[in-house]
């Protein structure tokens, strides 16, 4: 039963921003908001804690884009910007058995004991860009994208080199997936986009069909060659996007939130350096208190259900409030718009949902948790005196309102200008 009165949809802006003020806005009407998606596309989010964690495990909500009601009908745009979220063969547009099937060949690579195996290789990594990001500021005149130089290259070396991705592919693999996740790219522009992404993945996977070799690329072709119902050549491609994609995007979000947050609370992180939290207390704080992915595309009720009060419609598409859970003060407090990485964790309930719940986890959360504690305490460690360039009300959003970020971070590693 539907017990909400009825609410204007908020409508989305595709250019993105930072969430936190519309959220709370949103929040205060109720855990679930009836939105406009670009294009005038009908949807639903699910901003409360509670009201999400439901979403997440609920065995009535559906990821397959064949329950998506305005696609089935013909109502969705070719060029439409949120198009390859809903509909690239993959994990996340997978159920049931299908889902249990693509998650089990990859899963293997990112258990906790198999992601601890690579912590040299990531320290070592970050080590390297840290000598990159210090050499950025030299030729800067002190001053260094710490996104560009650092938070990106770290998670989007670390997943190529997982699945064998040569180093001419990433730039590229990064602005085209910019492209194909962006909410306000143009629609000749984003089918253009996802074309090229589309050819780029194929002839990566060509590649190592000629030339295996011990990458999680190869092992999920050979999975797919042995049995040719295990793994469609969609699904590879699909599976390959959504790996690099996901793989490298929540993690430099994760990391430039993480400083940015740090920077702008120095008795937070004054506690970290005397010991009273720890690096990975950081981790978590941010990921609830700035979310890295803020609405995440799409969950479609198989049949009318009713959340927090709020009726949603089978067949609606639904994000994922992910930004505005974390800062629930339904569940955090009244200072849940605080950031507080000695926040005591709450007994018996997760700490947050910005990884996900349920069968979709983040298949990836282990390796992100892992980079990014390495990360924020290697750079805090190389340059203490690290702070922002610019302003924060002068960065730059990410562009679109899925990811949750900025586009640039620079920042001063030393405490003194330069000289001369």
């Amino acid at each position: 039963m539907d017990t909400s009165p009825a609410r204007t949809p908020y409508r989305l802006d595709p250019a993105g921003g930072c969430p936190h003020a519309v959220n709370a806005r949103l929040l205060a009407q109720g855990a679930v908001a009836p939105v406009e998606l670009p294009g005038g596309v009908e949807g639903m989010a699910v901003l409360g804690h509670e009201a999400l964690k439901e979403l997440l495990q609920h065995p009535e909500v559906a990821k397959s884009p064949r329950h998506f009601t305005a696609l089935r009908e013909g109502r969705i745009a070719a060029g439409w910007p949120l198009l390859t979220f809903a509909t690239v063969p993959g994990m996340t547009t997978a159920d049931g058995a299908d889902h249990r099937r693509l998650r089990s060949l990859a899963a293997h690579a990112f258990t906790p004991r198999r992601v601890e195996e690579l912590r040299p290789r990531v320290v070592e990594l970050t080590e390297s860009l840290l000598d990159d990001l210090a050499r950025a500021a030299a030729e800067g005149n002190g001053v260094a994208d710490l996104r560009r130089h650092f938070a990106l290259p770290l998670p989007m070396g670390v997943i190529c080199e997982l699945l064998g991705v040569d180093v001419e592919f990433r730039e590229r693999l990064h602005h085209l997936g910019d492209k194909v996740v962006a909410t306000d790219t143009a629609p000749a522009e984003a089918v253009a986009a996802n074309r090229e992404l589309v050819a780029l993945l194929a002839e990566i996977a060509t590649a190592k069909a000629a030339r295996p070799g011990d990458d999680l690329t190869s092992a999920l072709i050979a999975a797919r060659d042995e049995d040719g119902d295990r793994l469609g050549e969609q699904e590879l491609i699909g599976t390959l996007l959504l790996m690099i994609i996901a793989g490298h995007e929540t993690t430099l979000n994760l990391i430039t939130n993480a400083v940015r947050a740090l920077c702008a609370h120095p008795g937070q992180l004054a506690l970290v350096r005397a010991g009273e939290a720890g690096w990975a207390e950081v981790v978590e704080e941010t990921l609830r208190w700035d979310a890295p992915v803020s609405y995440f595309p799409f969950r479609y009720p198989v049949r009318d259900l009713t959340l927090a009060g709020t009726l949603v419609a089978a067949g609606t598409p639904v994000l994922a409030g992910y930004s505005a859970a974390g800062r629930d003060p339904a569940v955090y407090g009244p200072d849940a718009d605080r950031f507080d990485v000695t926040r005591p964790a709450r007994p018996g309930a997760v700490r947050h949902l910005s990884l996900g719940h349920g069968a979709h986890y983040c298949l990836g959360a282990p390796l992100a948790r892992l980079e990014a504690t390495v990360a924020l305490e290697r750079l805090f460690t190389r340059f203490p005196a690290l702070r922002p360039a610019v302003d924060e009300a002068d960065l730059t959003p990410h562009a679109g309102f899925v990811g949750n970020s900025v586009r640039v971070l620079p920042v001063r590693l030393t405490a003194s200008e330069p000289s001369g």
